[in-house]
């Protein structure tokens, strides 16, 4: 990677939170009112990271701008972009019904202007840790940017659940060091010491050290190419289906069986906190603090 090009981490803020009722990217978390959002950008630029793009919707713009985008716009250059619903490819219309966004693979097409080189894609409301983004930002820095070679951090299921609900998980398979399938597994929850997770209808015992995405990829600008060809296909098939959604790892999925580009996985001990339910919120909390809390002392 050029040394002129800036390591950019684009961060999706776009979400309605449904389920948790609200945005919860905009929830505070941190001893200082940091939101998890806050968290993330701190350690990517203690990583190496020197370009932020938010990719928010207009509804929470003006409250992005002042809680996020002024806090940090003088450590770091950031930037905002919108994932508008109906930024969508030639020969397509937005339907009167689509109110949901066009999930994270529309998100991270919508920052395409925003990038010029290898980058790194995170969820707002995912902590993921400071060792990963340092991982990933060592890996970042050896990919050329025509290079079809992308990344991911890979979390064991274990350190990645909820203790109030079921939470959906990209379970992989890896061969060697790189990612040779992903699969999406719903409802997935501990209940002593078994893990059990849905997919085409049935149960599935799982284990907890199967290594799962939680949304943290790294990519060359390579990826968009294939990402606009997918979502045309994917708008082919579901344009009419309201909540239907383009993911990041069904198209690298495909991606990965067509010879279209490969994904190396980068293992981590690090335990992902995140908001799912409401519930979680105090659990979270306290769990950051208190890692947060160790990280000083371990200094």
């Amino acid at each position: 990677m050029s040394k002129e090009q800036p390591l950019a981490l684009v961060v999706l803020a776009a979400g309605l939170g449904s389920r948790y009722g609200g945005f919860k990217q905009l929830d505070e978390i941190g001893s200082a009112g940091d939101t998890i959002m806050d968290l993330s950008i701190k350690d990517a630029i203690q990583a190496g990271f020197t370009k932020i793009v938010l990719v928010i919707n207009r509804e929470i713009s003006n409250q992005i701008h002042s809680r996020i985008f002024v806090k940090h716009q003088q450590h770091v250059e950031i930037q905002c972009v919108y994932q508008d619903l109906d930024l969508l490819p030639g020969g397509f219309s937005l339907p009167v019904e689509r109110k949901k966004p066009w999930g994270t693979g529309h998100a991270i097409l919508v920052a395409r202007e925003a990038v010029s080189g290898p980058f790194a894609v995170i969820n707002a409301d995912d902590f993921y840790g400071f060792s990963a983004y340092q991982q990933m930002s060592n890996e970042l820095v050896t990919l050329k940017p025509d290079s079809s070679d992308y990344c991911m951090i890979g979390y064991r299921l274990s350190n990645t659940l909820s203790t109030h609900g079921g939470v959906s998980r990209g379970m992989c398979n890896v061969s060697g060091d790189y990612l040779s399938s992903v699969r999406e597994i719903s409802d997935i929850q501990q209940k002593n010491d078994v893990i059990k997770g849905a997919a085409e209808g049935r149960y599935l015992t799982l284990s907890a050290d199967n290594i799962v995405s939680m949304n943290f990829w790294g990519f060359t600008p390579k990826v968009f190419e294939l990402l606009e060809n997918r979502f045309i296909t994917f708008l082919q098939d579901n344009l009419e289906r309201p909540f239907a959604e383009f993911f990041i790892p069904d198209v690298l999925d495909y991606a990965i069986h067509n010879d279209l580009g490969r994904v190396k996985v980068l293992p981590t001990t690090e335990r992902w906190f995140g908001v799912t339910f409401r519930q979680d919120r105090d659990e979270v909390k306290k769990g950051i603090r208190d890692y947060l809390q160790s990280r000083e002392e371990g200094f």
